[in-house]
């Protein structure tokens, strides 16, 4: 067994596991999962970099994480870095920043790499599971939404587009300095817009209407999760291989979009730092569905974070 750390930090969050793992099998065993939203690409869409407060925001919880593998004592660590890192002018502050604290250079990945981890962490334990494949893989990031086509022999086709909940919120949510509560119907067909735009490109890529299975990742993801299963609060193990159908996402997205701050934040499920991203979040889900026609999507808990930690297996 070899004892591994793996970072992820995506443009609203950062998260660390560090687990043991098998060389032979790849099987993880967590010893400590985490997430901190950072808000990483804060305003990125429109500056072009990263804001200071930001950065800092992101190394305060690289010290912290930083101190935890040490006291683990993890015997390697793999930092990945995505969307809003690859679209920034001064990335090279934040690789610094990461080198001092961590020790370690973060990879700041393709799009294409992304959906690859994605998809490996997401369908490993999905092949005893009984579900048809080819799985269509969607990890609906901050800055990004990542499409994996692919089944138990690996990846097929992948394609990175540029929505994702923090990206479209600031795009088309924001005035003067605040995410209008609730949005406008002009607001939301803007992003609807937007995301339609994205489905076409990535079907240039995918082919996202071939998949038997719908798996869906991360923090929007799983959130619509929690709130279709009722929970009073965020419980990892519920929401693990849930399925949401059709009827649930769409109910739960008006929901969300229909409500001000107040209403969404009083959720039981609902970290803070997504309060004002989790609409645009859920209208991406949703629209997905709506393209590809599925019933359900299947709610992975395990995602990028673990494609990254397999790979140091």
């Amino acid at each position: 067994m070899t004892r591994v750390a793996a970072i992820d930090c995506g443009t609203n969050s950062i998260r660390l596991l560090v687990a043991d793992a098998d060389p032979e099998t790849g099987q993880l065993v967590d010893l400590d999962r985490r997430m901190t939203i950072v808000r990483l690409g804060q305003d990125v869409d429109r500056t072009g970099r990263l804001a200071p407060e930001a950065l800092e925001r992101t190394f305060a919880a690289c010290r912290e994480y930083a101190e935890i593998i040490k006291e683990h004592g993890a015997e390697k660590l793999r930092f990945v870095a995505t969307s809003a890192s690859r679209d920034a002018e001064n990335r090279d502050e934040f690789v610094r920043g990461v080198v001092d604290i961590l020790g370690v250079e973060p990879e700041v990945i393709t799009g294409d790499q992304e959906a690859e981890f994605s998809f490996n962490g997401a369908t490993k334990e999905l092949t005893e599971s009984g579900l048809r494949t080819p799985y269509l893989v969607v990890d609906i990031g901050g800055g990004s939404t990542e499409f994996v086509v692919g089944d138990a022999d690996g990846v097929r086709a992948a394609r990175s587009v540029d929505v994702g909940c923090v990206r479209m919120t600031e795009r088309h949510l924001v005035r003067d300095g605040a995410v209008t509560d609730p949005p406008s119907p002009e607001q939301i067909e803007a992003i609807r817009a937007d995301i339609a735009e994205a489905l076409d490109l990535a079907a240039e890529t995918v082919p996202i209407g071939s998949a038997h299975t719908l798996v869906g990742l991360a923090g929007s993801v799983t959130t619509i999760a929690a709130l279709a299963l009722g929970l009073r609060e965020y419980e990892s193990a519920a929401i693990h291989h849930s399925r949401v159908s059709f009827a649930q996402v769409k109910e739960i997205t008006e929901r969300l979009l229909a409500s001000t701050h107040a209403e969404r934040a009083a959720l039981g499920p609902m970290h803070p730092g997504r309060v004002d991203v989790i609409g645009a979040g859920a209208l991406v889900l949703l629209l997905i569905m709506e393209r590809i026609g599925a019933d359900e999507v299947v709610v992975s808990e395990h995602d990028i974070l673990d494609g990254i930690g397999w790979s140091l297996a």
